[in-house]
């Protein structure tokens, strides 16, 4: 495959080599991470993730580029939706299964997919994806979630372009989170001060991470994570084992907010900490208590990235609930290769009318944004 070869397993490749290509900023591409995923079984070819990993070697015969990449059978944990694509497809006579998705699974936090720190070599991961699309007779490759100077690649070898958004919350350099409030219009500040003031009432609040992690900590985390993907997605795409692995693995990078009444605890957040933004990823509960979701997920995280220097934090998929709690709406990017003419034309047709309305409601949404408007 075009200079490429392909690795059935992240293990198959040293972790050092993995890192080098790619980087530290975010931990979601990280060897670590994503030997996790696999090493559980929470993603694997039992779950319709099967690791497809794209290499291209350098000098030496060591990796210089990668693209993490899985054969799928089926479009769930992607969060940028193709369903509608799938059965036009199917229901037109065409094969949607097997496809490529360049991606972390059950991931939707926006990084880098084309792994290198050589950017003259993202145009020959992009054609090893092409190239295992033709090879293997699949009818496309999806790369969600693409870092924002990453869409000038794909686009220029052709891949079509789509647009999404999120909520993310900036630092604009805060002291504490009071600072963050004196930024807000006076009504919002009132209602955020009355929502932590409710949701902490006869509760503590514990940030636990690094070598302060146990086993019980995740249990409890992993009854929470249970409940909230049993009601969302059927069943929970992670399995008990990977969060063992996560803190072997990379507990620095791990922060787990808990609350805990009468000694025991009730709800949690699991956030990731890069190098300048906190990623929050799961949250759950055994107690249904008003504004305990956006007091751990949103306002904990708020203090914890203050505290840390970070830049931002991305608090995941959807929520336009985040908007009044000072997360703005942001563009997402993913890229698509569609192999057949005739599809290809559809979703090219469907994008450019999608992406006119992602950016009004973006501008629409940041006119209801809860900072003070001077004059």
């Amino acid at each position: 495959m075009a200079n490429a070869r392909l690795i059935a397993s992240a293990n198959d490749i040293a972790a050092a080599d993995w890192d080098a290509c790619a980087g530290t900023a975010n931990p979601f591409v990280s060897h670590a991470f994503i030997s996790a995923l696999e090493e559980s079984g929470s993603a694997g070819a039992a779950a319709g993730w099967g690791p497809a990993h794209l290499v291209v070697d350098g000098a030496g015969g060591r990796p210089a580029a990668i693209l993490p990449a899985w054969l799928k059978s089926h479009s769930q944990g992607e969060y940028v939706f193709d369903h509608g694509w799938a059965d036009a497809f199917e229901r037109a006579g065409g094969r949607y299964y097997p496809k490529l998705q360049v991606a972390v699974p059950f991931t939707p936090v926006p990084g880098p997919r084309l792994l290198t720190r050589d950017p003259a070599l993202r145009p020959a991961l992009i054609g090893a994806a092409e190239a295992a699309v033709e090879r293997f007779g699949l009818s496309s490759a999806h790369a969600t979630f693409i870092a924002e100077d990453e869409v000038a690649a794909f686009e220029a070898a052709g891949w079509l372009i789509r647009v999404g958004q999120q909520f993310h919350w900036t630092n604009r350099g805060y002291a504490d989170f009071d600072a963050f409030l004196a930024e807000l219009a006076s009504r919002k500040r009132k209602a955020i001060r009355r929502e932590r003031a409710a949701a902490v009432e006869g509760l503590e609040i514990e940030h636990v991470g690094g070598g302060d992690l146990t086993e019980a900590h995740w249990d409890a985390f992993w009854s929470f994570y249970q409940d909230t993907g049993a009601r969302k997605w059927g069943r929970p795409y992670l399995t008990r084992g990977f969060f063992s692995l996560l803190s072997e693995r990379m507990a620095d990078k791990v922060l787990l907010i808990l609350a805990r009444r009468d000694g025991r605890y009730i709800a949690g957040a699991l956030n990731l900490v890069g190098t300048d933004a906190l990623y929050g990823r799961y949250w759950g509960c055994s107690e249904d208590r008003p504004f305990l979701h956006f007091e751990l997920c949103y306002y904990q995280a708020i203090d914890a990235a203050i505290a840390r220097g970070l830049q931002r934090v991305e608090a995941g998929a959807q929520g336009e609930h985040k908007l009044a709690r000072g997360y703005l709406p942001t563009p997402t990017w993913s890229a698509h290769h569609i192999a057949h003419p005739g599809l290809r034309q559809a979703v090219a047709n469907f994008l450019d009318a999608e992406r006119r309305a992602v950016a009004h409601e973006i501008e629409i949404l940041s006119d209801y944004a809860p900072f003070r408007r001077e004059g």
